[in-house]
């Protein structure tokens, strides 16, 4: 399990409800950015791509004077993080491009949005609504600092074979562990893990080391489980 805790541990503890053994190896530590500043001005609309963003909106001083905008989020995880000051909340696929595509469809050309997010974005929502006329201001609240090396007891179980497969839940993740697994020169154990992807762009730094990686149905945790034993 590589995604940043606390997120980690409770994938995790469902993995070990059916069954499986787990170990948590955080690829990413998630840090706020509490001198971040709101952009000026008054917005039509919100939009989290993330649980991280939504959770740590939950601190920000700003919450108030945005509780009363309607909230897209691109998942049903992060609309369940989000904070409940939010009445209005929509909900996307799960993926960049469904946010898109709900946002294309719901907000006016003109509309104003701000897109709370951390540094690193798998998806540019404001090109993805440019040629739709509403305008993305960018919030950033929080980064994620990659981890410097896999634990010991990763190196340990991959070397012993004991790891048959991996979750994979973002491109960050899944690059920082190719790229910790290389490192590690255990990047020829790491083929003998079956990795399995929240999406294809998760994939590909993956599939570029030659591990053998298997795709969700359809990008939610739960799409991941359904991986499991296929």
């Amino acid at each position: 399990m590589t995604r940043p805790q606390p997120d980690a541990l409770a994938t995790a503890a469902r993995l070990r409800e059916a069954g499986c053994d787990a170990l948590v190896d955080p690829m990413l530590t998630v840090e706020a950015l509490p001198d971040a500043l709101l952009p000026a001005g008054a917005f039509d609309a919100v939009t989290l791509t993330s649980v991280n963003g939504a959770r740590l909106l939950a601190t920000r001083p700003e919450l108030p004077a945005l509780a009363g905008l309607p909230l897209y989020a691109v998942g049903r995880r992060t609309a369940a993080a989000a904070p409940e000051a939010f009445t209005e909340v929509h909900v996307a696929g799960g993926d960049g491009a469904a946010l898109g595509a709900l946002l294309r469809e719901r907000l006016p050309a003109g509309a104003r949005l701000l897109y709370i997010a951390g540094e690193e974005r798998a998806v540019d929502i404001g090109a993805v609504l440019a040629d739709a006329g509403i305008s993305t201001e960018l919030f950033v609240i929080y980064r994620t600092v990659p981890a410097e090396a896999l634990a010991s007891a990763t190196v340990e179980a991959v070397r012993a074979g004991r790891i048959d497969a991996a979750f994979h839940f973002s491109p960050r993740t899944a690059a920082t562990l190719a790229e910790r697994g290389e490192a590690a020169g255990l990047a020829t154990h790491f083929r003998h893990v079956e990795h399995l992807c929240f999406s294809a762009n998760v994939a590909k730094p993956l599939a570029a080391m030659g591990w053998p990686t298997r795709i969700a149905r359809e990008p939610t945790e739960d799409g991941l489980f359904d991986l499991i034993g296929r």
